[in-house]
């Protein structure tokens, strides 16, 4: 199981929400370059990255910030947050970001999603922001009808081969993440699914890790040294 520490952009800062409340910011770093240095340097072997102003806003708006992480750091980084349109996708994939995530866009338009997917194939990750089960939008500020289950298993079929879950209840609470809806989802779709929100301490990513997802996304905990990255050999 691959640990991602999170890097979440906002006014040029890394900052920390709680339930995705943007009204509710903890600022870590003024600097997110030299964070993404900082955890790799203590031995991340990826990380997490999210534009939350572009989230909000619908595109990308910490692009000079993503470029300088990718040149600051040699590991791979996966970027969301405002990507709505293959030009984003693109652009971000040739300055060196490994694999984009997909949010919004992929829940209001199954074309483009496609079109993404046929072009750029495993680069492509969904993000399934889950709210009392159903699918997030808009930076989490909209809940969608539909529901994440079935989400996540329409697009197994169109050829997405690593999601993202993550129940926005839980994030940035440290108490622990949604095992029952992770073990759910993970069981009932065969592509790689990566775990977020909540995730507050070593057994909690030992029984993440026993219900057999690729990944977790860690960002309070390790902030707080709650979790510390040296540890997780042990994972």
């Amino acid at each position: 199981m691959l640990i991602y520490p999170a890097i979440d952009i906002k006014n040029g800062k890394c900052v920390m929400l709680t339930q995705g409340k943007f009204d509710r910011e903890t600022v870590y770093h003024e600097d997110p370059k030299e964070m993404a240095k900082f955890w790799q340097q203590q031995g991340a072997k990826a990380l997490h990255i999210i534009d939350l102003d572009g989230a909000l806003e619908g595109k990308i708006k910490n692009f000079e910030i993503i470029r300088g992480i990718v040149e600051k750091i040699d590991i791979p980084i996966q970027v969301g947050g405002g990507v709505r349109n293959l030009q984003t996708i693109g652009t971000l994939i040739d300055i060196g970001v490994d694999r984009v995530i997909i949010g919004t866009k992929a829940v209001q338009d199954e074309k483009m999603l496609k079109e993404a997917v046929d072009t750029y194939g495993k680069k492509i990750i969904v993000a399934i922001d889950a709210k009392n089960g159903f699918v997030a939008m808009d930076g989490w500020t909209e809940t969608s009808t539909t529901d994440a289950l079935q989400f996540a298993k329409k697009i197994e079929q169109l050829g997405i081969k690593t999601v993202i879950y993550t129940d926005i209840a839980k994030d940035g609470m440290l108490e622990g993440p949604n095992f029952e809806a992770i073990k759910n989802i993970n069981d009932s779709v065969s592509i790689d699914v990566i775990a977020s929100g909540g995730v507050s301490s070593m057994g909690d990513l030992k029984k993440l890790s026993e219900i057999g997802v690729a990944g977790a996304i860690v960002g309070k905990a390790l902030y707080e040294g709650k979790i510390n990255l040296t540890d997780l050999e042990v994972i």
